[in-house]
């Protein structure tokens, strides 16, 4: 669990309390978070877990059901929050979620606008970079969206890092308080060059900016209006491809004669003196793409700020 402490000191927490919230991992594609509650129970297929059996036991622990089936308590790192939040709003997985953080050049103590809040999938991730002494300000136009993106980091511990507030970017600009003291800007809207101008004022000297944006013809205009107020703008497409590393069993001999892994076990070989004789497959790991590949997201595009001097 995420405690964020009166001096913004954020850590995770060993032990699971009364009340934390958890991730329960069955496997790596189903995964839920659950807030523990000492009188209630867990149902699914593996049976029924009693909450009061998880409270005292470290992250990371296997618990079993009434049935001997079991599941792994994990602690509500980012990126486990971004894999079981709820979606109000299409989010930023892992991949462009790191990029991000590393080309806006993101680290403790920084101070960061982001508009729109969405699921707060990017938010989270930005407050963890930030910490401890950094800030998130982050703005959504849809006021139940940033009610619900408030209760989330309520509960993940994160409420002293980020402020949520209600606010349409686009045509209103960001809050002038905010002038001159952003180190990054992170946009996320259907029309992002309205908001460019505003967010050119909002940073510092020699800060960054990153719009996200799933059609090019946003990126054609957003780089035309950041050529303004910023240099060295650039667009990336992250594209991840994952791979399947499983055990299958494959025939020695066919294996060392023409060193392939995929072909099919023979189930005898024929020796000199004309018998045959019977050859056993041997485990060998095997690693191929996986069948489906997460495609295109989005374009993110980044610029810097031109010095004035």
């Amino acid at each position: 669990m995420l405690a964020n402490d009166p001096a913004k000191k954020l850590s995770f927490k060993r032990c699971i309390s009364n009340g934390d919230l958890v991730i329960v991992y069955e496997r790596h594609d189903n995964m839920r978070a659950v807030t523990v509650s000492e009188n209630s129970v867990l149902q699914n297929r593996f049976g029924v877990f009693k909450h009061s059996d998880w409270i005292g036991k470290q992250f990371g622990s296997k618990v079993f059901s009434n049935k001997g089936g079991f599941v792994y308590l994990l602690a509500p790192t980012p990126e486990l929050w971004t894999l079981v939040l709820s979606h109000r709003t299409q989010i930023l997985y892992i991949a462009d979620i790191s990029f991000v953080i590393t080309y806006l050049e993101i680290v403790p103590g920084s101070v960061v606008l982001e508009s729109g809040t969405g699921s707060g999938s990017l938010t989270t991730s930005l407050t963890r970079a930030v910490a401890p002494t950094g800030h998130v300000y982050t703005f959504d136009f849809h006021e139940q969206r940033a009610g619900s993106a408030r209760e989330d980091f309520e509960k993940t511990g994160l409420s002293g890092l980020v402020t949520v507030t209600v606010r349409d970017i686009q045509d209103e600009g960001f809050p002038d308080e905010f002038a001159g003291l952003a180190d990054a800007v992170f946009l996320d809207l259907p029309q992002p060059w309205l908001a460019i101008p505003s967010a050119a004022k909002m940073l510092k000297q020699d800060g960054t900016l990153c719009s996200f944006s799933p059609c090019v013809e946003q990126v054609q205009r957003s780089c035309e209006t950041l050529r303004t107020s910023f240099t060295d703008i650039r667009t990336f497409e992250i594209l991840l491809r994952t791979y399947e590393v499983r055990e299958e069993k494959v025939d020695k001999f066919q294996r060392e004669s023409d060193g392939s892994n995929g072909s099919l076990p023979c189930k005898r070989r024929q020796c000199s003196d004309g018998s045959n004789v019977p050859i056993s497959p041997i485990p060998s790991v095997m690693a191929r793409p996986c069948s489906e590949a997460k495609g295109h997201t989005g374009y993110l595009t980044f610029a810097r700020l031109k010095c004035l001097s």
